[in-house]
């Protein structure tokens, strides 16, 4: 299938290559002086200044301006000082929209960020704003200096100013706009205090709810339109002035991708999935969980022991609504003459055998923890037996009663003491408008795989030859009301992506992290007598505080092998992204990956597998950006070893059985990040044995 690339970056081509510029060897007392390191004007300095006269030995500044008293003028090449050209390239931007943007920030990462205001304003409350980003960087994509243009999406500022707003909790302010700037709240300067009339807060979904302001709601359509749309407008109303095009040589157009080795494209064999045996043997071939685990069964149903009881945690309420409509579900499947869903015996290879003494039965919400561990702890199980609740949870889905909301986590880690199996379903979903939903057959397979997974059967695997290569993913999820990043980890014994150990702890503690690689490590030798390599998934770039006590875990085991790093950014990219023009949908084929930097790579993981695929609306997923290194020299010197790694990052994506539906993150960062998002709200600091081994948080 044929594809024309575009990414949302234009080559930098400046007028003049070299020009004159200023330099202060101490800190002037204005913000318009940047600073700038003496490794980006290389050799310019020698016998002009001694490095002792410098800011801390290493710092000059510069207004690119008229020369100021004191200052030191110097000839540079903006071509031979392509660093300090980055420099230059960010004053020119920020003072050519200095004035025209209603709002311009610098952000942490010192990019340019630009709101214009949305031509139609539909509320009285608030001021929409559209988010672009400028950012400059140096031969990633093309040959020189490039800018890269993206879409943020909105922002909302709030049309009350911090003067109008009385007796409010300060902290929970962050942004605040002053006259077409940002200033964090805690920071704001002596100009601000004294003129909070014209001090306006940036609405957070913290702030929102106080102003009785309505949530954004998620937009599940194919974005890629509505952003190439943006940017395409945006370039040509904004880019394309002429004193850009004279200063930095601006074309306001996306660059097309076509030279051989930026853009390449995983196997078409690597779409496909394994499923359960034909009456010969021979294992089923698939590519669509949605459409192919209903012909073709699990790759391995429940394994022994084979008697699995279910019960029911529920209100005493909805006993007779919503847990009866479960009930019948699960039992009888879905009723529909254009959409029915079979029993779950048939969908999944279990039989639905429930328990009726072990129903667990509360009065209400804020008595339902005491009443569900007494009985989960006195619960009579027989030998040689599985056990799954069903908890039917009537807490609503947009509830702010925190304690209300948190008995799930607590319901969740009582059952995983007493090594039960756990689904939860919310009582709305199941009955609404006074009668059974009439479009939980949706739920329905999503549900029953999850819960397949979380007894041990394998729904679908990867469909790849075994190698001895042990990759451990190590994901994380920020706690807002802990204030702590918590990290989990976890373990695949082979390439085929079947976990087998889960582990959580701080972000703060590599030893932790470590002790437990080390863990997975031995396990491995144990069961494989060796290792090629391990491939560690990780969430953010590992810093060599993290990466040092690994290594010297594989230096003690005496096992010299290489360890790649592939850092996955857990968030879909949306600042460099590309467009295929030849697609109406504008989305790249699945696999299609695009060299972005040296070893960083966008990766696209969807359902678009051919010419005649028509992914659903909530499958457009943007792309996620890799960074692949290792710790052997010149290890990547084969391009077929990295389109191997991406191919697996690929395939791990495809494993997700907490529904049938294709993400776009690999399960070696979603399912740690899960644990984790869960794990601060246990009360015991140590995951028990069972929520070790098990997916009990699907």
């Amino acid at each position: 299938m044929n594809q024309q690339l575009q990414i949302n970056i234009i080559p930098l081509n400046p007028k003049e290559e070299e020009l004159t510029f200023h330099f202060l060897t101490h800190k002037p007392d204005h913000e318009t002086y940047s600073p700038i390191h003496k490794n980006d004007i290389g050799d310019q300095l020698f016998e002009v200044v001694n490095e002792s006269d410098l800011e801390h030995g290493n710092w000059l500044y510069t207004n690119f301006g008229e020369p100021q008293e004191g200052s030191i003028a110097l000839k540079l090449n903006l071509k031979e000082h392509p660093y300090f050209a980055l420099h230059y390239f960010r004053h020119v931007l920020r003072e050519h929209f200095r004035n025209g943007a209603a709002i311009m920030h610098r952000n942490f990462t010192k990019d340019i960020e630009l709101w214009y205001e949305a031509k139609e304003q539909n509320n009285q409350k608030y001021t929409l704003y559209y988010k672009f980003t400028l950012k400059v960087q140096h031969a990633y994509i093309t040959e020189g200096p490039e800018l890269v243009f993206s879409f943020d999406g909105t922002s909302k500022v709030l049309k009350k100013s911090l003067a109008e707003i009385k007796n409010f909790n300060t902290r929970l302010y962050h942004w605040i706009a002053y006259k077409s700037r940002l200033y964090e709240y805690n920071y704001m300067p002596e100009e601000i205090k004294n003129d909070l009339q014209n001090a306006y807060p940036v609405l957070s979904n913290t702030l929102k709810p106080f102003f009785e302001i309505a949530f954004d709601s998620p937009d599940l359509r194919n974005r890629y339109p509505k952003y190439k749309r943006n940017l395409d407008g945006f370039a040509v109303k904004y880019l394309s002035h002429p004193h850009l095009k004279e200063v930095l040589g601006i074309i306001p157009k996306m660059t097309s991708i076509e030279e051989e080795g930026q853009i390449d494209k995983i196997s078409d064999l690597s779409y496909d999935l394994e499923y359960g045996k034909d009456r010969f043997g021979n294992r089923y071939t698939g590519r669509d969980p949605k459409k192919d685990f209903k012909k073709y069964k699990a790759y391995r149903p429940v394994p022994p022991p084979n008697t699995v009881k279910f019960f029911f945690i529920y209100q005493k309420n909805q006993k007779n609504t919503a847990v009866k409509t479960l009930y019948n579900f699960l039992k009888d499947g879905y009723k529909h003459d254009r959409w029915p869903f079979p029993p779950m015996e048939e969908y999944i290879s279990q039989p639905f055998q429930l328990d009726l003494d072990a129903n667990i039965e509360f009065e209400n919400i804020d008595t339902a923890f005491e009443t569900i561990r007494k009985a989960v702890r006195t619960l009579n199980k027989e030998p040689e037996t599985r056990y799954m609740a069903l908890f039917v949870n009537p807490v609503l889905k947009l509830s702010q009663n925190t304690d209300h909301v948190n008995i799930y986590y607590r319901i969740k880690e009582v059952l995983l003491r007493e090594e039960i199996a756990s689904q939860v379903i919310k009582a709305e979903h199941l009955w609404q408008n006074g009668k059974p939903n009439d479009f939980f057959n949706a739920f329905l397979p999503h549900i029953e795989v999850a819960m397949l997974a979380k007894l041990g059967g394998i729904p679908w695997r990867l469909k790849r030859p075994s190698t001895n290569e042990l990759i451990v993913g190590v994901g994380a999820f920020y706690n807002i009301d802990r204030k702590t990043r918590f990290v989990g980890s976890a373990f695949c014994f082979n390439n085929e992506g079947i976990f087998k150990g889960f582990e959580c702890f701080k972000s703060t503690d590599e030893i932790a992290l470590a002790g437990s690689i080390r863990e997975a490590v031995g396990k491995f030798i144990a069961a494989n007598y060796q290792a090629d390599r391990l491939i560690i998934h990780f969430y953010k770039a590992i810093s060599k505080n993290e990466l040092r006590p690994i290594m010297a875990t594989l230096k003690a085991l005496g096992l010299p092998i290489p360890v790649i790093i592939i850092t996955i950014n857990k968030t879909e990219s949306a600042d460099v992204i590309g467009f295929d023009t030849l697609s109406p949908n504008l989305m790249p084929q699945c696999g299609t990956y695009i060299k972005v930097g040296r070893n960083q790579y966008l990766l696209y993981c969807n359902t678009r597998y051919g010419a005649n695929s028509n992914p659903s609306a909530k499958e457009y997923h943007f792309p996620i950006k890799l960074s692949i290194s290792c710790t052997t020299e010149d290890y990547f010197k084969d391009p077929e070893v990295i389109k191997t790694l991406i191919d697996q990052v690929y395939q791990f994506s495809r494993m997700y059985w907490k529904s049938t539906d294709q993400q776009s993150l690999p399960v070696t960062i979603k399912y740690p990040a899960m644990v984790a998002k869960i794990y601060p709200y246990f009360k015991d600091p140590k995951l028990p044995e069972f929520g070790k081994e098990t997916l009990w948080f699907l």
